[in-house]
């Protein structure tokens, strides 16, 4: 193995700042992919993304429904007006992250309905 290829372990193809709008990415796979600082305006319903830089990244006005984030990098990164039904993440830090003015029915953290972990910190707050 070069040494390149230990320094950054995206070593698939480097789209750095790369545009996507309007585009029906539905099922694509990026794996090892330098999407770092993308923008994506576009239907990504289905699409993998694995060991995948997606640092700084942009998301807007997409579908991301039933898609797989595992092992990627969302530092920065920006999802907005988005379709997230069936989303799984795996792998990622999440440190700093924030969500806001979302329907979270259903959505779970680590098995646990993100509703009744709600609920609990109500409980124990007043």
């Amino acid at each position: 193995m070069s040494e390149t290829r230990r320094q950054n372990p995206f070593d698939g193809p480097q789209m750095q700042g790369a545009q996507f709008k309007r585009a029906d990415m539905s099922g694509a796979d990026f794996d090892g992919v330098n999407l770092a600082d993308a923008s994506f305006f576009a239907v990504l319903k289905g699409a993998k993304f694995t060991n995948t830089n997606l640092g700084g990244a942009e998301f807007d006005d997409v579908n991301l429904a039933d898609a797989r984030f595992d092992n990627v990098n969302l530092s920065g990164a920006t999802i907005t007006n988005a379709n997230l039904s069936g989303l799984r993440i795996t792998g990622a830090t999440l440190e700093g992250a924030e969500i806001a003015d979302a329907n979270l029915i259903g959505m779970r953290i680590d098995g646990v309905l993100v509703t009744d972990l709600f609920a609990a910190y109500e409980r124990a707050t007043s």
